[in-house]
């Protein structure tokens, strides 16, 4: 396993001040969505249990318990952990000053690997296992699938989110954050400003010559109502994000179709980067 290892908690910790209630509702509206529920308004996931494997800052597991579900956070960061840990407490606090039940009551929050065999049997098995963009940074990302994908049950969900594989592409954005990881800890957030304003300015030309407004307020805010993700944390992350696997949409779903699994939704990046979602359903 890789030795370079990015501080993912670190980032979430400083991501969770701007978690704030639209951001929670874009969670909720988002998990909906990739899991193709019917709605939000009347806990769809009542009754379910879930588990989110490198949970970060918590927001989807808070958005899964806001849905109704009975939800186990994990994840292999003791910072990402108290985190997670936080966001929790204050879903709580703030049920109890509404005067209402909280999801939160039914949300346990631990440390552990999904790399960890015995340890992720001994959390057992859910309706629904949920990886956004995790299983990657994981240095083992085969043997994190594999061992996520088991902790399903007969009939349940898995969706987890993987980095495309572009290739050439993916092997310079590797080049990339090894660079990040190379430099002093005071120096990496000029090193993010530099290779974030380069892929903003041809984001911003290639509006340009469509027509559009080539100013990125309006992707910032897509990509807050997809996901409820700030901008900056969000390049935080993936241009220091480490350990970093890339996958064909293929390597992904063959595997797992060979082990019992019917892919159910899937939304790729085409070409591009990013991560290609997948929502696979357990066969009886």
């Amino acid at each position: 396993m890789s030795e370079t290892r990015f501080a993912f908690g670190d980032n979430w910790q400083a991501f969770l001040q701007f978690v704030d209630e639209a951001r929670i509702e874009q969670a909720c509206v988002s998990l909906v969505d990739l899991l193709g529920l019917s709605s939000a308004g009347d806990q769809p996931l009542s009754g379910k249990t879930f588990l989110d494997i490198g949970s970060g800052s918590g927001l989807f597991s808070l958005a899964a318990c806001r849905l109704g579900a009975t939800v186990t956070s994990i994840d292999f960061d003791p910072a990402s952990v108290a985190c997670t840990e936080k966001l929790r407490e204050r879903e709580r606090g703030a049920s109890n000053i509404a005067g209402s039940a909280s999801g939160a009551g039914s949300w346990i929050v631990t440390q552990g690997s999904v790399l960890d065999e015995a340890f992720m049997n001994s959390v057992g098995a859910f309706d629904i296992v949920y990886s956004w963009g995790v299983l990657h940074h994981t240095g083992e990302m085969a043997t994190a699938i594999r061992l996520a994908s088991e902790s399903v049950r007969q009939d349940g969900v898995f969706a987890i989110a993987i980095y495309n594989d572009q290739g050439g592409a993916s092997r310079r954005w590797l080049a990339i954050k090894k660079t990040y990881h190379r430099l002093p800890r005071v120096l990496r957030p000029a090193w993010v400003t530099m290779i974030a304003g380069v892929y903003e300015t041809k984001f911003a030309t290639a509006r340009l010559i469509h027509g559009n407004n080539p100013l990125p307020f309006a992707d910032w805010k897509a990509k807050k109502q997809d996901r409820g993700m700030s901008a900056w944390h969000d390049w935080v992350d993936w241009i220091g994000g480490m350990p970093f696997e890339v996958a064909r949409v293929e390597d992904i779903i063959v595997p797992l179709e060979r082990k019992g699994f019917h892919l159910s939704n899937l939304r790729t990046v085409g070409c591009g980067w990013g991560c290609n979602e997948f929502v696979f359903r357990r066969l009886s």
